[in-house]
């Protein structure tokens, strides 16, 4: 039996491991489990290369919790270890002090980073356990069982021990602080999240299984695998089916019903290595974030759900695994962000997204336009926040018109160019927001030739603005931001039906009707044109939309709806309002206002109950 001290220069190293190792102590069974996996590993690769030439035998993880003797231990029948490799892995820690960890560890990221280095991954146990015990057996011929104890100090014991079998069993006996680690649906939980692809078997409890035993099928205990072994990611495409990849979607992700739309396989070996498997899922029109989101495993170990400066923001919207050992996990946000192998790896991701769009527009366009309302908001968001992508992009962007029909940039001004052009020989490319709320609008343009997309998202505004900024040959403007002669001004006049008289005693009526409540644009339209208006200009109600979404920054989303009244001077009612007597002039003015608002869908409260009375009246006076 030998006893000595921990290679280390302080006493308060143990402490310290506590407190600043992982914020969550439960990544100590990922860290214990992780070193079983790598141990049983290790083992196979030995027996491949001739080196281990014994029986493998069953290659598992077992883990066990007696909740009577407060233990909880993690058996793996890998290489196991010597008295030796006893004192170089666990006694020889890999620092030297609670100085240097400190210097080397305080900008670290929870620890993350650890998974490999069997040391400190150990050492983690620590965290919840008041002693911990290592009995182990080298699979090397002759090897003699060894025997290791320490109760979270710098003190340690290691003698021969009882072993008789290859691999190592490390137990540990958990603090009265940290008793929920002994409770099995916390155990299953903390192995469900983080193990639940490792390569080698892990085993937690038993079931019930009905089983042919001496010809008679009994129902037996047999041991509770929680892992998939093999997981989609690990596969070679060819070796996967269409339905392979959707069970495999429904395995990541059992509480959504509803089939990803496609899926984009990674697999690069240099200059990084990375593998993985990206879903479309169908994404609501929307920049919330979805409650389930990517995950990033380091060899099949589940590292975390937020993947901010690992993959390109509006890919975040996405949902599968990504699976990559030169991602440095343990190290700050910021320090990630700025790492050459990330930044790598970032453009690897958004690159292959761009691959799988443009190769289902050239190869399948029917199906891109079928699932293209699912995926828009996210080729949006990537169009905006990287200009490789937009590049990728711009030539491949589907606009929908309000018939469902879609067109990419070339089709679209081919379309629209010959006739949707104004006096400055820019084009003009009308668009609605919301079919059914400017409705009228829409007509009232399709009546005259003119072409109407249906550009919904939250992001319009802001990808408009990039639209235009890259190429100022055209401009976007919605339906109802002005009366359509203006919309597309072509430079020509209209018949005028009011002499200007008329329409400074028209402009003056309204104003003294109306008051100030907005700006009043007396116009010569066509008689087709509603005898009322209401617009919204496009630049101030495009800036207070971008500017909403973008939090506010400068105050604009506090900025009321601005509204102009477009009165249509060659309608019959202009010149009715002319003449007519002061009580009926202003019935119709209120009237015909009123219905200008109904058409904005502005008409509410007690307005539209007085305009309701006001109509009831009408209609009983005929």
């Amino acid at each position: 039996m030998a006893k000595g001290n921990i290679n280390v220069q302080t006493e308060n190293i143990f402490p310290i491991i506590k407190k600043f190792l992982y914020s969550e102590h439960e990544i100590f069974l990922r860290e214990l489990i992780s070193n079983a996996v790598d141990a049983t590993t290790k083992l196979q690769t030995l027996a491949r290369t001739g080196e281990f030439k014994g029986e493998l035998g069953e290659l598992y993880v077992e883990v066990a919790v007696d909740k009577k003797a407060k233990t909880l231990t993690v058996t793996d029948r890998g290489i196991g270890m010597t008295a030796d490799e006893v004192k170089k892995y666990i006694n020889q820690v890999a620092f030297s002090g609670a100085k240097e960890f400190m210097q080397n560890y305080e900008d670290k990221m929870e620890g993350k980073g650890m998974i490999g280095n069997f040391g400190l991954g150990f050492y983690s146990s620590f965290m919840v356990s008041e002693r911990v015990e290592i009995d182990t057996l080298s699979y090397r011929e002759e090897a003699k069982a060894a025997h290791w104890s320490c109760a979270g100090n710098p003190e340690y014991e290691l003698k021969l021990g009882k072993k008789s079998d290859r691999g190592t069993t490390i137990t540990l006996h958990i603090n009265d602080e940290s008793s929920e680690f002994l409770e099995t649906g916390r155990i299953n939980e903390i192995l469900r999240k983080y193990c639940k692809f490792l390569p080698v078997e892990i085993r937690f409890g038993q079931h019930e299984e009905e089983q042919e035993v001496d010809g008679e099928k009994k129902k037996v205990q047999v041991p509770t695998v929680i892992n998939n072994t093999k997981p989609a990611w690990t596969l070679a495409p060819a070796e996967l089916s269409d339905e392979d990849y959707k069970n495999f979607y429904r395995e990541l992700y059992p509480m959504n019903f509803e089939d990803p739309l496609f899926h984009i396989h990674l697999n690069v070996d240099y200059p990084f290595n990375l593998t993985g498997i990206l879903f479309f899922p169908k994404i609501k029109n929307t920049l919330e974030l979805q409650r389930e989101r990517i995950q990033l495993y380091s060899k099949q170990v589940f590292i975390t759900d937020n993947l901010e400066g690992v993959v390109p923001d509006y890919l975040q919207l996405l949902k599968g695994v990504i699976d990559s050992p030169d991602i440095p996990l343990n190290v700050s946000r910021s320090y990630l962000q700025s790492d050459s192998n990330v930044k790598k790896i970032s453009g690897h991701i958004s690159k292959k997204v761009a691959d799988k769009i443009e190769e289902l527009y050239k190869k399948d366009r029917e199906k891109l336009e079928s699932i293209w309302e699912d995926i828009k908001i996210v080729v949006e968001y990537g169009m905006l926040s990287d200009d490789k992508f937009f590049e990728r992009m711009k030539e491949l962007y589907l606009f929908a018109d309000t018939n469902g029909k879609f067109y990419n940039k070339k089709e679209l001004l081919e379309k629209v160019e010959p006739l949707q052009k104004n006096k400055d020989s820019k084009v003009v490319v009308l668009y609605a927001g919301d079919k059914d709320a400017q409705y009228s609008y829409i007509e009232n343009a399709e009546s005259r030739g003119y072409h109407v997309l249906l550009l919904n998202s939250p992001l319009t505004g802001h990808f408009l603005q990039k639209l235009e900024t890259e190429d100022s040959n055209w401009s976007f403007v919605r339906v109802d931001a002005d009366s359509i002669e203006k919309l597309i001004n072509k430079g020509e006049t209209l018949p005028k039906k009011l002499s200007e008289e008329q329409v400074e005693k028209l402009q003056s009526l309204l104003k003294e009707k109306l008051g100030e409540k907005m700006v009043i644009q007396v116009e010569h339209l066509s008689e087709k044109d509603a005898p009322m208006l209401l617009t919204e200009p496009e630049f101030f109600r495009r800036m207070r939309e971008m500017n909403q979404l973008g939090g506010g920054a400068f105050g604009m989303n506090q900025m009321p709806d601005m509204h102009n009244l477009v009165v249509n001077a060659n309608h019959p009612l202009s010149t009715t309002i002319i003449e007519a007597e002061e009580q009926k002039r202003n019935e119709i003015i209120e009237q015909s206002y009123d219905l200008a608002r109904l058409n904005k869908g502005l008409l509410k409260g007690k307005d539209l109950s007085v305009f309701i009375e006001r109509s009831l009246k009408w209609i009983q006076q005929s």
